[in-house]
C-alpha cells in the first residue's frame, strides 16, 4: 500500500519509498510511467529501481488519492511524444504530502545525528564511492 500507518498514536501515515520518489520525480516535470522509473532509478544510482508493476501500482493509488493526476499533454512535451504514453502531474495535495514526508524524514535523521549514529552534516557533496 502507498500509505501506511506509522503506529497507533500517530495520525499521520508514512510513506513507502517509491511513492515519495514518484512524487519527488513530479515536481519538476510533468512525466510518463517510463521516464518516472528512470528519472528514480537515475536519481538514486541505481538503489531504487522500480519495475513497471511497482510503478503502476504505486500511481493507481496516487491517483485514488488525489495526490496525483494524468494528463491529456504535458507543459513541454517532447518532440518525439507517443500519444499512447500516460502523463502525471502532481497535484497540491500531493506537493504537501511530499513535503510532510520529507519533513518526517529530516526529524528522522537529526535524531539519528543526535544519538551519533550519522556524522555532522556535510556541507559540501562528496564523490561517489567516499564514504
Amino acid at each position: 500500500m502507498a500509505l501506511r500507518r506509522r503506529d497507533q498514536g500517530d495520525s499521520k501515515p508514512a510513506m513507502s519509498t517509491q511513492v515519495f520518489q514518484i512524487l519527488l520525480s513530479l515536481l519538476d516535470q510533468d512525466l510518463h510511467g517510463y521516464a518516472l522509473i528512470q528519472d528514480i532509478r537515475q536519481r538514486t544510482d541505481g538503489e531504487i529501481a522500480l519495475t513497471a508493476s511497482t510503478l503502476y501500482a504505486a500511481t493507481k493509488r496516487l491517483l485514488a488519492a488525489d495526490l496525483i493526476h494524468e494528463i491529456d499533454e504535458p507543459v513541454a512535451p517532447p518532440p518525439n511524444r507517443d500519444t499512447r504514453r500516460r502523463y502525471y502531474r502532481i497535484t497540491a495535495r500531493g506537493r504537501a504530502a511530499a513535503r510532510q514526508e520529507a519533513q518526517r524524514l529530516e526529524r528522522l535523521t537529526a535524531m539519528a545525528r543526535e544519538k551519533r549514529l550519522l556524522g555532522a552534516l556535510r556541507t559540501t557533496p562528496q564523490p561517489k564511492g567516499s564514504r
